[in-house]
């Protein structure tokens, strides 16, 4: 299940205490997992800060632990296992409103490969956009795709929608042309496979596409 906003929101504001951030940051830098006192060491911290904000960490998911003996000796008299830190594979991506830059770099990368593949690049990038389009297309219509992607879809006095953000806003800036091409053979092919249309729209706040009608 796709995590919520508010949670990933969560996690982040656990980094606000400069301790715990540091703390974070340490462990995530290193090649393997850290004790409680080489993590206090490294942060220059008493070694019970240290582990208040380590298990902070760990409750919201960003460290995970394990334990294991440092010496490198097993059986009697090798000792207690100690608790390690480490990075937990999750990534702290929250932005608002959302941005899904994940998904056109998909959409790129797809476009590339059918490119070295000899297909030409126009042609690969509209192709790579309808297949992302069929890879999010859902039953309940054209706006509830829309919506988990980030586009904020808004209901419009013609019957229509304005979608009122960009999930690819800062590509955009950068490589208008492109990526706005891209926006708009995605949100097509979408568009049709959900039983709707969309017609552009001159670049203003939000994104270059409206909803003309939708089911």
């Amino acid at each position: 299940m796709e995590e919520t906003f508010g949670r990933r929101v969560a996690r982040v504001g656990t980094l606000a205490d400069p301790v715990r951030r540091a703390l974070y940051r340490f462990v995530a830098e290193q090649p393997g997992a850290v004790s409680r006192d080489q993590a206090a060491t490294g942060v220059d911290v008493p070694r019970h800060t240290a582990k208040f904000h380590l298990e902070k960490l760990v409750d919201e998911g960003l460290l995970v632990t394990e334990f294991r003996r440092l010496t490198g000796r097993t059986g009697p008299g090798a000792g207690r296992p100690a608790k390690l830190y480490r990075r937990a594979h999750r990534e702290l991506t929250v932005s608002v409103p959302s941005r899904r830059y994940d998904l056109a770099g998909q959409v790129l990368a797809d476009a590339v490969e059918r490119n070295l593949g000899g297909t030409p690049m126009p042609a690969a990038l509209a192709d790579a956009a309808q297949a992302a389009a069929d890879a999010v297309a859902v039953e309940g219509g054209f706006l509830d795709a829309l919506a988990p992607l980030g586009y904020e879809p808004r209901p419009a006095d013609d019957g229509g929608a304005a979608l009122t953000n960009c999930p690819f806003d800062r590509l955009a800036a950068d490589h208008r042309g492109l990526v706005c091409g891209v926006n708009r053979t995605f949100l097509a092919a979408l568009a049709t496979r959900c039983g709707a249309e969309t017609e552009q729209v001159d670049p203003e706040p939000g994104c270059c596409v409206r909803v003309a009608r939708h089911g």
